[in-house]
């Protein structure tokens, strides 16, 4: 139940990150903060490493600057050189072996940064266009973009040179007619449910006179409108929400999700701190699968429970279909072939009773998890992440709250 979850919550954030790197932790006593504390350290441990690099690599082109201008530019060069070779070497480096026998956590991938700029706005075969009013009164000359949209259209233009190239006609069960735009899912509206995890914020942008505020999220979609106010944050402009919620929608109408936090007043009306938008349906359609992350590892219990609707190996089959490729053949000794490329992996899993079971599971993920090897079809897919969004207010707009 929900209270049960809050108080396990309560239990790990009391505790904090920390304790879980100590003692080999008891597989019971995990829960997801544990794995996405863990996923933290490892992040800012990435990140002192790229600091120290660059730090490191400035210190050694000043100090070539300095025993002298001759051959400066070629100095200059060499330590760029030396800043790029030293990211290459140091970024692996969090994967240490050892970390990770002793800590037996899995990890999951935290982006301090939006999903959409990992993956080029998940525009990968639909673009978005703003459909704008014209202008015809006086005040129209002055109106902002964003009031003038009236509507968005998502398609996606190709011109091709007759006759066409070779790779596209000889293409495997692809009409050459028809070029790029085949396998397109069809017009008519889909219902989805939409969940939505809120871990926290960091450094919200103060709203009270005490230098404070009072954090609780809203959520928007079509005609879904939540306000989280009686679970408010007192104080606190780094609160962990740890919460999650549950919505039902139709695309293409409802498609655009705006999480906001607000400040909570016992007087007045509660302000906006700042809001972030997400175009669900490009995740949606995307080929990068930006649905439900593909974990690192398939488990049936425990804190790392599987919870995509589809398992590892119906995820493979689809993908193979649609993208008319060989696959997936699995074989005897842990081996699955797709397309040109064997993969290997273990064959057995463990359930919570103890009882190991054969099962292709663990094989078809090793796929999903490198199908950007996949000749032609491949594309990276999304990992199980967390992802990091500023929160803007229009009426300070470019500054992060």
């Amino acid at each position: 139940t929900e209270e049960e979850k809050e108080k396990k919550k309560k239990k790990k954030k009391g505790g904090g990150g920390d304790e879980v790197e100590e003692e080999e932790p008891d597989e019971s006593m995990l829960d997801w903060w544990s794995k996405y504390f863990a996923s933290i350290e490892t992040m800012k441990e990435q990140l002192r490493q790229q600091e120290a690099a660059a730090a490191e690599a400035e210190e050694k082109e000043d100090m070539e600057i300095a025993e002298g201008s001759k051959g400066q530019t070629k100095n200059k060069e060499k330590s760029k050189a030396h800043k790029d070779d030293k990211k290459k070497k140091q970024q692996p480096s969090p994967e240490l072996p050892e970390k990770k026998s002793k800590q037996k956590i899995d990890e999951l991938k935290v982006f301090n940064k939006e999903l959409e700029t990992e993956f080029d706005n998940f525009e990968d075969w639909l673009h978005t266009f703003n459909l704008l009013r014209g202008k015809i009164g006086d005040n129209d000359d002055n109106a902002t973009e964003e009031e003038r949209i009236v509507g968005r259209f998502k398609g996606s233009i190709c011109v091709y040179k007759v006759p066409l190239s070779d790779d596209i006609t000889k293409e495997a069960g692809y009409d050459p007619t028809f070029g790029m735009f085949q396998g397109i899912p069809s017009n008519d509206p889909i219902n989805v449910l939409v969940r939505v995890y809120i871990v926290r914020a960091t450094d919200l942008h103060p709203a009270d006179i005490n230098g404070k505020a009072d954090p609780y999220i809203a959520i928007k979609l079509g005609k879904t409108d939540i306000k989280d106010k009686e679970n408010y944050i007192s104080k606190q402009l780094n609160p962990v929400f740890g919460k999650s919620f549950d919505i039902e929608a139709t695309f293409p109408m409802e498609s655009m999700l705006t999480v906001a936090v607000y400040d909570w007043d016992l007087v007045g009306t509660d302000d906006l701190i700042g809001e972030t938008k997400i175009d669900l349906e490009n995740r949606y359609y995307s080929k990068h699968r930006a649905t439900c992350g593909v974990s690192q590892t398939y488990s049936i219990h425990g804190y790392n429970t599987w919870r995509d609707p589809m398992k590892p190996s119906q995820i493979l089959s689809k993908l193979c279909k649609e993208g008319k490729v060989d696959g997936p053949h699995f074989g005897p000794g842990g081996r699955v072939k797709v397309a040109n490329r064997v993969f290997t992996g273990p064959t057995e899993i463990e359930d919570e009773n103890g009882q190991k079971k054969q099962t292709d599971e663990h094989l078809a993920l090793a796929v999903l998890r490198h199908w950007e090897d996949i000749p032609r079809a491949g594309c990276k897919l999304v990992p199980e992440h967390v992802e990091t969004r500023p929160l803007l207010n229009p009426d300070k707009p470019g500054i992060e709250q």
